[in-house]
């Protein structure tokens, strides 16, 4: 609901403004060894700008150049030479103020893989940014601080208030630490890199007692 409630909105106020509503970044990352993931993320980057641009944004933005072609298709075809679609005001769009707070997912689960996940990309992305890439590309998807954050955000809250995962069994600081160690081993361990150090940053930020601000901020002082 908080999802499309905003997006639908934020074109109502640009529009009514007089200014571009620009949709949201396609995270995907084309691959050009591996077809199925390739169909995958055009198909998803697809769907996603058909759904921008039947809303009524005016533009929007990629993760990669590749995908800058299916993007331009969509919205060309949608705007018919057009230039913006700002004469469309959505005045048909009533957002009421709970709507934009509602973050409930209907049938959304936490489960293991999206715990493993979590932990994967929090230890990648500290790494990548320690070696002063603060966009990384992870499973084909661009990771940034801002999608780094809410791997850290959830896997803290998750520990902090001992959510139960699908298959019942709850998120511990013990669980962490062994799915951390597990996955690190995936990523060459400790000595790879600087994943020791990002072990320690990201340990500080899911098991300390307060919720830090944001994720690279302690990780300032070691570059």
């Amino acid at each position: 609901p908080f999802m499309r409630s905003y997006t639908e909105l934020l074109v109502r106020t640009c529009h009514s403004r007089g200014a571009h509503a620009i949709g949201g970044m396609a995270a995907f990352i084309p691959s050009r060894r591996d077809a199925e993931v390739n169909a995958t993320a055009l198909a998803a980057v697809t769907a996603d700008k058909e759904r921008e641009a039947g809303d009524g944004f005016d533009g929007s933005w990629v993760a990669h150049p590749d995908l800058v072609p299916i993007a331009l298709e969509v919205f060309s075809t949608k705007m018919e030479g057009r230039p913006n679609q700002k004469e469309r005001l959505r005045q048909d769009v009533s957002v009421e103020p709970g709507s934009l707070i509602d973050l409930n997912v209907p049938g959304g689960t936490l489960t293991e893989q999206g715990l493993r996940n979590n932990v994967s990309v929090g230890l990648q992305y500290m790494n990548s940014w320690l070696n002063g890439n603060g966009a990384a590309a992870i499973n084909n998807l661009m990771e940034d601080a801002a999608t780094a954050e809410i791997a850290r955000a959830q896997l803290w809250q998750w520990v902090h208030r001992g959510a139960r995962m699908d298959n019942g069994e709850q998120v511990t600081p013990e669980l962490y630490e062994q799915v951390r160690d597990e996955e690190l081993s995936q990523l060459g361990g400790r000595e790879a890199s600087r994943y020791g150090l990002a072990v320690e940053l990201l340990d500080d930020l899911v098991l300390g007692s307060e919720f830090q601000e944001f994720l690279t901020l302690q990780a300032y002082q070691h570059i």
